[in-house]
């Protein structure tokens, strides 16, 4: 069995709803599964000034904020994020930066990423994240073209004209193709480290 962290950052709940269905899809597929959110960056202000933005706030303030233990403790690691101009959320990319001192070498990575429309940059928003898991050492199972949603890259929709919090069917069931492959990869890697060691 292998422990999985799906980490993400949702500002009105659309990459929320991914990761909720990459977490449950990783739990049938016999995974131990934490879902965690990272820290809200963004002033209270701004986000009482959207009314979606503030809904999903309040509706996922119990969830556990992502802490540094959680990748320690994880096999594999899913993260997702919106993306603005061909880069992650800043929430994600803070995280991330806190990771200097731990060490996730070996551990299988994916990500996720969603924008608002067809100039919201998600083309570049997996090359972004792929810049630190090169830098974790990490074992990367990317995007690939996705049966299911026939779109370019299966982690990457756009969420142009979908209500906030709604995810795209053709979105869910890529991501759940793509948890599947992560907990597949993550498995065969934990096994075989454990028969060599």
């Amino acid at each position: 069995m292998v422990n999985v962290s799906v980490i993400y950052y949702s500002s009105t709940g659309n990459v929320h709803q991914l990761a909720v269905a990459a977490a449950a899809t990783a739990e049938q597929a016999g995974a131990r599964v934490r879902l965690r959110r990272v820290a809200e960056l963004a002033p209270a202000p701004l986000i009482a000034s959207d009314p979606a933005w503030a809904a999903h706030a309040a509706a996922t303030a119990d969830l556990p904020v992502a802490t540094l233990a959680d990748l320690e403790w994880a096999d594999a690691i899913l993260l997702g994020t919106p993306t603005l101009f061909g880069q992650p959320a800043a929430q994600i990319r803070q995280f991330i930066d806190t990771t200097g001192r731990i060490c996730c070498r070996g551990k299988v990575v994916s990500s996720f990423v969603c924008a608002a429309g067809p100039c919201g940059g998600h083309e570049r928003g997996l090359p972004a994240l792929d810049n630190a898991f090169y830098h974790w050492g990490a074992v990367i199972v990317p995007a690939r073209r996705s049966e299911l949603s026939g779109s370019a890259d299966e982690f990457e929709y756009e969420a142009d004209g979908e209500e906030p919090g709604e995810a795209e069917p053709e979105a869910i069931a890529a991501v759940e193709e793509q948890t599947r492959r992560v907990v597949r990869v993550a498995d065969a890697l934990t096994h075989r480290l454990i028969a060599t060691s």
